[in-house]
């Protein structure tokens, strides 16, 4: 699954079906990674922010909460690769999924050969943000401490609302690389609101304020004229 002499790549699976953990499980072990389990939202929400993986493997049929909710809040503070795992075959579902962040998915029942093909693709494309390491992120004079869900400007705290500390996260989570609107939308106010991109400009505007040194030139928190937003660190 990884080079020779790389360290064995970390798994988080999100499976609430016993014998579907143990068959995942037996693949990637035998593929040679490590695998951690749990077997719904809150336990999978708790594993995956105490062991950040190489690849989590999430499953949308939990017991306890939905898997799309479970992407959406991991990808407001990581970019680790996402492989969705569900019997649900409808086309606007799988939408929803990656629009709120899953990188693939793949559909029950899979062979093992698709399964891990796909997981080593998602791995080979996987690039480490400083948010799964440091958990400080810096840009301009900004610091953000993902961690204690702090923000100081040139040293003196800066207070965000609650939205716009969701937005900052995703875009950080996403750091240089361009975050549709859909996508947005979706991981902060959900599938029903994918259409109101006055969201997001009122908000962006917010952040802009409290943390651009030019809110009309901004050289951060770039626009990306009609498609979304990009975090330039």
């Amino acid at each position: 699954m990884m080079p020779p002499g790389a360290p064995p790549p970390v798994v988080v699976l999100v499976e609430d079906e016993p014998h579907i953990r143990r068959f995942l499980r037996t693949a990637l072990v035998s593929a040679g990674a490590l695998v951690h389990e749990a077997d719904g939202f809150q336990a999978g929400l708790r594993l995956l922010k105490q062991r950040p993986p190489d690849l989590a493997i999430v499953d949308l049929g939990l017991p306890d909460g939905d898997g799309v909710d479970l992407i959406g809040q991991v990808r407001a503070w990581s970019a680790m690769p996402i492989l969705v795992l569900s019997a649900r075959s409808a086309e606007e579902q799988k939408v929803a999924a990656l629009d709120a962040g899953g990188d693939d998915y793949l559909t029950k029942p899979f062979g093992v050969a698709e399964l891990l093909a796909r997981v080593r693709a998602l791995l080979r494309r996987a690039v480490r943000p400083p948010v799964d390491t440091g958990a400080i992120c810096t840009f301009g004079d900004v610091s953000v401490d993902l961690q204690s869900r702090t923000i100081t400007r040139a040293g003196a705290p800066v207070h965000l609302t609650p939205i716009e500390y969701k937005l900052l996260g995703l875009l950080i989570g996403n750091a240089g690389r361009v975050v549709t609107h859909r996508r947005l939308l979706t991981g902060i106010w959900g599938p029903d609101r994918v259409d109101q991109t006055q969201y997001l400009r009122v908000h962006m505007a917010g952040l802009r304020r409290k943390l651009e040194d030019n809110p009309a030139m901004p050289k951060h928190i770039l626009t990306e004229s009609g498609v979304g937003y990009r975090l330039k660190l």
